[in-house]
């Protein structure tokens, strides 16, 4: 029989992580209790962070929130009663008394047999053998001694103690993985949609059908290089650049450009509609310690959509360098840019790459580890 889990994840469709795509497979045999997000960082005195505790505050008392992504059958999501302040005592002692008590009543009720532990957080660590797991999975998807938003050393702190308690560790990049125990860990990169990115899509209206289209997706925050796309739009004026996702950094540079749009966040089953018809999918990375650990999602997703790609150098790209346009040097992205519109030669090549790295794929490696335990 599967077994049940208890997932300490981020909130439950905020967007679609790593965690989300594997947990929603693995429920289809299992029962799943989903804990939205326990913070990594101490609240700050800034108006997002008012509106985020507000709204953690209505989903806590079943509020249920204006825009939400419905969790899959198997799926029972808590919106948990948390402190969000790493490196507390008190804390870690409000959060393992109070919150434990909530999900044990949960386990209870939803009757989870033989369930194991999975955290994609440090700050879960609170909770580590207060809810009668049998096993404890850390999934470790991002450097979090490098992660933007994130309280670096007491995080850090945590995912040591952490690591040290695991069974079963899985990391989402080889630089991740060789930092623990290689005979407790996993590697598993991260999947893709496959049938979502590659199966033909319309065209979104907002890409214009006159002029070649230069495009990204994902957060436009400090990982990002915005002087370089400024520098690249600026240098190819019959282009346009697209962007989509929500903006966390200064981008005032781009958003100055008459041939740059800032589209927002769109849903993630649109994408495919944008990607497909880009003359060049953008991965516009600065070379930080976080870029060096990750391995992006919408890396295979562009791949899967076929459309020509251009990367800066990052480690988790050199697999794919032969289907992609790579930039070495920022200066170059203009040019890179203008060479790769001519590689659409190898867009099959390219969906080939991936149509064995799906999440289905990912979820049966995870699943047998686990059971494994």
């Amino acid at each position: 029989m599967a077994r049940d889990l208890i997932v300490f994840g981020e909130d439950w469709g905020a967007h679609p992580s790593s965690t989300q795509h594997i947990v929603s497979r693995l429920a289809r045999t299992r029962r799943v209790l989903w804990v939205n997000s326990i913070g990594l960082r101490r609240p700050r005195l800034a108006a997002r962070d008012a509106g985020r505790l507000v709204a953690k505050a209505r989903a806590a008392l079943g509020q249920r929130p204006s825009a939400r992504v419905e969790a899959p059958a198997g799926v029972r999501v808590v919106a948990p009663f948390a402190v969000s302040w790493p490196g507390s005592r008190a804390a870690a002692a409000f959060n393992r008394r109070v919150l434990g008590a909530r999900l044990r009543a949960e386990i209870a009720r939803h009757e989870l047999k033989d369930h194991a532990l999975w955290t994609s957080l440090p700050t879960a660590l609170p909770l580590v053998g207060a809810l009668g797991e049998r096993a404890c999975v850390y999934y470790c998807g991002d450097d979090f001694g490098a992660l933007a938003g994130v309280d670096h050393a007491p995080v850090v702190a945590m995912e040591r103690d952490l690591a040290a308690r695991a069974d079963l560790i899985i990391a989402a990049s080889e630089p991740l993985a060789d930092r623990f125990d290689a005979q407790r860990t996993l590697l598993a990169p991260h999947g893709v949609d496959y049938d979502l990115f590659a199966a033909p899509a319309p065209r979104a209206p907002e890409l214009a059908t006159d002029r070649p289209t230069a495009g990204f997706y994902g957060s436009l925050a400090e990982w990002i290089d915005v002087p370089a796309l400024a520098a690249a739009a600026r240098a190819l004026p019959h282009w346009d650049f697209v962007f989509i996702g929500p903006v966390q950094t200064d981008v005032s540079e781009l958003a100055a450009l008459p041939n740059v749009r800032l589209l927002g966040p769109r849903p993630h089953g649109e994408l495919p509609r944008f990607s497909q018809h880009w003359s060049a999918s953008l991965l516009p990375f600065r070379d930080t310690a976080q870029i060096r650990a990750c391995n992006p999602l919408k890396l295979r997703e562009y791949l899967a959509a076929g459309s020509p790609i251009v990367s800066t150098l990052f480690p988790a790209m050199a697999a794919y360098a032969d289907c992609l346009t790579v930039c070495a040097n920022p200066a170059d992205l203009a040019q890179a840019i203008e060479r790769a519109q001519a590689d659409a030669v190898r867009n099959e090549l390219r969906r080939a790459r991936v149509a064995a790295e799906s999440w289905d794929a990912r979820a049966r490696a995870v699943e047998d580890a686990i059971e494994a335990l």
